[in-house]
């Protein structure tokens, strides 16, 4: 079975640090996130899990993975409408030298109920619209 995959790299003119605190918290995606309504968390660190709430759409993530060496982390989706498997994403925030950092988000998962090119098409504007909403709340 062929597993899909998503990738979405940008550079975000402000130091990865200051960015890393931003994303850092699982439950304050909310913060600089437009695009969600409402975010509850269950949990603390590895193994929690974050309800989010966008219009009338539920989703459920669980937070997979923490690296603040590498100002990485990764989650999964456990419960939502979504029309995929398996779904695993990751964000990491890179030194793009000269107070500039390069976000990279990207999200492996199994279509279920939708085309891969679909399923990717739906992540690749997920992650698109978070990162001009990351841009917006670290560029002052």
């Amino acid at each position: 079975m062929h597993m899909g995959e998503v990738r979405v790299e940008e550079e975000i003119d402000a130091a990865p640090e200051k960015i890393w605190e931003v994303v850092r918290d699982f439950g304050g995606v909310k913060n600089w996130n437009e695009a969600i309504d409402s975010c509850e968390v269950e949990g603390a660190g590895v193994g929690s899990i974050r309800t989010l709430r966008m219009g009338s759409i539920e989703i459920q993530e669980r937070l997979e993975h923490t690296d603040d060496q590498g100002r990485s982390f990764s989650y999964s989706i456990v419960a939502g409408p979504v029309p995929v498997e398996n779904y695993l994403a990751s964000m990491t925030i890179h030194d793009a030298g000269g107070g500039r950092s390069k976000v990279t988000w990207q999200g492996t998962f199994d279509p279920k109920g939708a085309s891969e090119e679909d399923c990717a098409k739906l992540f690749q504007g997920v992650y698109e619209g978070g990162i001009a909403a990351l841009r917006k709340t670290v560029v002052s």
